[in-house]
């Protein structure tokens, strides 16, 4: 089977012939297969967020291609407008981005503009707020009167409601309290075993990334710097320090325990920290 996404010595220049110009992609190649999750991590300015935005095609490359299926999503005004429905985009904070007068219009939005009849809409929106928790008595309320846990998953439902393919989102958990990560993340991964959806998620938290995710794409000064499994990728934790990027908790001791002369291998999950010290200790931890 075909990757859904292909991206092509992919190049973006802000503000090109000022003295404000600045690269922030530079030649970048991968491409992403249906069902995948992936993780994004890089520092700030590294250029994740500006690569997110040329996938759906809110960004057009300065140079370079973005592939869905295997057609340039630029080469046809249809084909760029249905990346924008077929590649799902939740910015950082996306409960800012709310301004219906109730729940059930906001989630509507999306699904309107694509064209659909309105028994299709319905049946998408609602099923859109269960799969995020909003019941069914929330959605005539304005989502200004709900709390800011309640207001994400409505932004969040409100591109599921168009049902894309991929699902592109910038830190979805950021501000929310532990209860409230895990919920959201737990909506996440059962959008993507219900659709069969690609995942594709920006975050600083190195422990949701080396738990949830399939692969790991690492951003650094504009390039793709690294591209692999969580193993792979946290193996070069001492890499990824000089980078300025954080790593797993776990990791960074096992990382001490070896810098102490114990020997030990790189991990980067709990269950991975438990199996090793049993190891260590003949069997008992």
């Amino acid at each position: 089977m075909s990757p859904i996404l292909q991206i092509e010595n992919l190049n973006y220049i802000y503000s090109i012939g000022t003295p404000f110009q600045h690269q922030a992609l530079d030649n970048v190649n991968f491409s992403v297969e249906r069902g995948e999750f992936i993780g994004i991590i890089g520092h700030t300015g590294s250029g994740k967020s500006t690569l997110m935005q040329t996938l759906n095609g809110l960004l057009k490359p300065t140079a370079g291609k973005v592939l869905l299926d295997g057609k340039d999503i630029w080469s046809d005004k249809k084909l760029t407008r249905q990346a924008r429905f077929r590649v799902g985009l939740v910015f950082q904070y996306p409960e800012y981005q709310l301004f219906e007068e109730t729940v059930y219009r906001d989630i509507a939005f999306g699904p309107k503009n694509m064209g659909l009849k309105e028994d299709e809409i319905d049946r998408r929106v609602r099923e859109a707020a269960r799969s995020v928790g909003l019941r069914d008595d929330q959605l005539e309320v304005s989502p200004f009167d709900l709390s800011g846990g309640q207001k994400r998953r409505v932004a969040i439902a409100g591109v599921l409601a168009m049902e894309p393919e991929v699902l592109i989102l910038d830190e979805p958990t950021a501000g929310l309290d532990p209860a409230g990560r895990e919920e959201i993340l737990g909506h996440i991964e059962h959008y993507r075993r219900t659709h069969n959806a690609t995942i594709m998620m920006v975050s600083h938290s190195m422990d949701d990334v080396a738990r949830l995710t399939d692969r790991l794409l690492v951003m650094n000064g504009s390039h793709l710097a690294m591209d692999g499994t969580p193993a792979e990728v946290f193996q070069r934790a001492e890499e990824l320090l000089e980078m300025g990027l954080n790593i797993p908790q776990v990791t960074r001791v096992f990382l001490n325990l070896k810098n102490m002369g114990l020997p030990v291998e790189p991990v980067y999950t709990i269950d991975q920290a438990v199996e090793a010290l049993k190891k260590l200790r003949g069997g008992n931890v």
